[in-house]
């Protein structure tokens, strides 16, 4: 099967300039997309001003990928070259990458927004935040990262909540992610580059270890070296990305037998290609586990502490050594078998399949056309332009709600008023203010869609409209939709991402997303701006047809929002129709003070017999004016 083609964008919070677990992903999972069609932007921080001017000023032509097909890099803010606040996280980044990325998302048409590592703050959550795609979030972190966290749970949460799906690098790095954020995530480890050597000859054994600024590693490393016997034949090069360590190797005899190599273009690739041994020695998490991947791919057999990272990548043992952390007599043992054991290196060597990035890449485009495939088809209207336009209110309450004193009549009369040709009447857990508004809709010139607003036992609230009979309230989710859909109604999702209302969450909509016929887009009652806003993204990512309503609770604020439509004819119409609809209102946080006034005023601080006493004289005016 051929995935579809799709242009991505790759996300990772470490400057590009530094070796970086994270970065190797990134590179080498864009480079085999980018081969097998897909069209690749990476979005990072950099330390290079250069190549962030020339980011930005491909960004203003609006020259996003690369003309032959490879993986476009654009650099989209600055960093000064100063060492994180804490060692193993990003650097926050600068205050003008939030526009920066805004402008990239903005103006390209990408499919899938794929962040890494995407803890606030970072470049990769600012892209979740700003990402108008689908959103695949991939997950490497060690625990002090996820740990780091917790402190803005609720702030995490929210921006994870975009997340169309989740993968983690490691079995221990899904576990700890489903502990700490619960959710799905799918296992794709990183590949290797096969670039296998033979191996054999009189010559020492080259011992390789990558200094991924753990001090205690790289003491241990050379505490081990110390102690191994004189009589064996051994070498070793230590690879400083982050510059030469000249103190841990002042014994002379170090000297003489270990080399050290600052960081260079392709130095770890040259080292893993020539070494025999690859030692990975941090005590307290496995900041590099990737690594021990690459070392596979070369042919280098590792010896590792025994952390649950390296354990997973290693088999427990099938496929190199282990030492418990900050244990430096079994490194230094291990060690020592290696050296004198050809037989016993090759053994390991040989146990060891490796996973390529063209595997990668295949199971990342699964996960990709699987969420893909969850987009709705576009709806290609079937309503003839002839056909007259009117004004639809999608959401409203009467009398038969509990939260509302606004009689039926009333309701409808205020609808001719405001020059509305049809209104959806959604009481909560209610049809039969509905099914009288409809019973009644000639005689004011307004067309009724029978709807009902339905709360589910924990899943927050959806509105079927096109219906005939009530919905109890208390289903699931899931069999409220089915009822719905029994009916031959319509799914319609009301203000989905207010958290000041019932709603279900992200998780829950996405279970759900293929049956939901239309979201509601713009509420004027929701005081929040940003949760309409991240309606219309779910909405417009999903191909969700958009829909508004009032959600009045009061006569008052009846078409304060409204879509303006062709005139339709049962759902299928309805669809069509809002399909190619445009929404027009008024918004503003001072009119949702004013209607909630209202709301409250009418049917809470009014006594029960003032209250009966205003709905008899707001019928009277209702229905003195039927024939007018």
């Amino acid at each position: 099967m051929v995935s579809e083609r799709f242009a991505i964008a790759q996300v990772t919070p470490h400057p590009w300039e530094d070796t970086h677990e994270v970065n190797a992903f990134v590179r080498s999972l864009s480079d085999e997309l980018a081969r097998r069609g897909h069209r690749m932007v990476v979005l990072a921080p950099s330390r290079s001003p250069e190549l962030v001017r020339e980011s930005r000023r491909l960004i203003r032509a609006g020259e996003l990928f690369e003309p032959d097909g490879g993986v476009r890099v654009l650099g989209v803010g600055e960093l000064l070259p100063l060492a994180p606040a804490r060692r193993g996280m990003p650097p926050a980044p600068p205050l003008d990458v939030a526009r920066t990325l805004d402008a990239v998302l903005a103006q390209a048409p990408f499919d899938f927004v794929h962040v890494h590592e995407p803890f606030a703050p970072s470049t990769a959550s600012l892209a979740l935040r700003h990402s108008r795609a689908l959103n695949v979030g991939t997950f490497h972190a060690p625990a002090e990262r996820v740990i780091s966290t917790q402190v803005a749970r609720r702030f995490v949460e929210r921006f994870f909540g975009r997340l169309d799906a989740r993968t983690a690098s490691f079995d221990a790095t899904r576990e700890l992610m489903e502990r700490a954020f619960p959710a799905r995530y799918e296992v794709i480890g990183p590949g290797a580059e096969i670039t296998r050597r033979e191996r054999g000859g009189d010559g020492p054994v080259h011992i390789a270890f990558v200094d991924h600024e753990d001090r205690h590693a790289l003491r241990l490393f050379v505490r081990a070296l110390r102690r191994l016997p004189d009589d064996l034949e051994w070498r070793a090069t230590v690879f400083t990305p982050a510059g030469p360590r000249p103190s841990a190797l002042r014994a002379a005899r170090l000297r003489e037998r270990v080399t050290v190599l600052d960081d260079r273009p392709d130095g770890e690739a040259e080292l893993l290609a020539s070494a025999d041994v690859l030692v990975a020695a941090s005590a307290g998490q496995a900041p590099a586990p990737g690594l021990l991947v690459r070392a596979l791919g070369a042919g280098a057999v590792p010896v590792a502490a025994r952390l649950p990272a390296y354990e997973e990548i290693l088999h427990d043992g099938e496929r190199g050594l282990h030492f418990e952390p900050g244990d430096v007599d079994t490194l230094c043992a291990q060690l020592v078998r290696l050296i004198g054991d050809a037989g016993l290196r090759d053994r390991l060597r040989s146990a060891a399949p490796v996973v390529g990035w063209d595997a990668v890449a295949a199971r990342f485009e699964s996960v990709y056309d699987a969420v893909a495939a969850r987009r709705h088809a576009p709806r290609k209207s079937s309503i003839p332009a002839t056909r007259k336009l009117i004004d639809v209110d999608l959401h409203m309450h009467t009398d038969h709600s509990s939260d509302c004193a606004t009689p039926v009549e009333v309701l409808l009369a205020t609808a001719r008023e405001q020059g509305l040709g049809a209104i959806a009447v959604t009481d909560h857990n209610e049809v039969s203010g509905a099914l009288e508004a409809r019973a009644k809709a000639e005689e004011f010139g307004v067309k009724v869609i029978v709807g009902e607003e339905v709360k589910t036992g924990t899943q927050g609230e959806v509105i079927g409209l096109f219906i005939e009979e009530k919905i109890p309230r208390g289903l699931t989710l899931e069999e409220t939709i089915a009822e719905i859909r029994r009916q031959g109604g319509v799914v319609y999702v009301p203000h989905p991402f207010d958290r000041m209302h019932s709603v279900p969450d992200y998780e829950h909509l996405l279970a759900v997303v293929e049956d939901v016929d239309a979201i509601e887009v713009f509420n004027p009652r929701i005081a929040i701006p940003a949760y309409n806003e991240e309606a219309v993204r779910f909405a417009a990512k999903y191909r969700i047809v958009g829909g508004a309503g009032s959600d009045s609770h009061v006569a008052q604020g009846l078409g304060s929002v409204r879509i303006r439509m062709r005139d339709f004819d049962g759902p299928d119409e309805f669809l069509d129709s809002l399909a190619d609809a445009d929404i027009v209102g008024r918004p503003g946080s001072l009119y949702y003070a004013q209607v909630q006034a209202l709301k409250f005023l009418q049917t809470r601080a009014t006594p029960p017999s003032a209250r009966q006493a205003v709905r008899k004289r707001q019928i009277r005016r209702a229905t003195s004016g039927r024939n007018r």
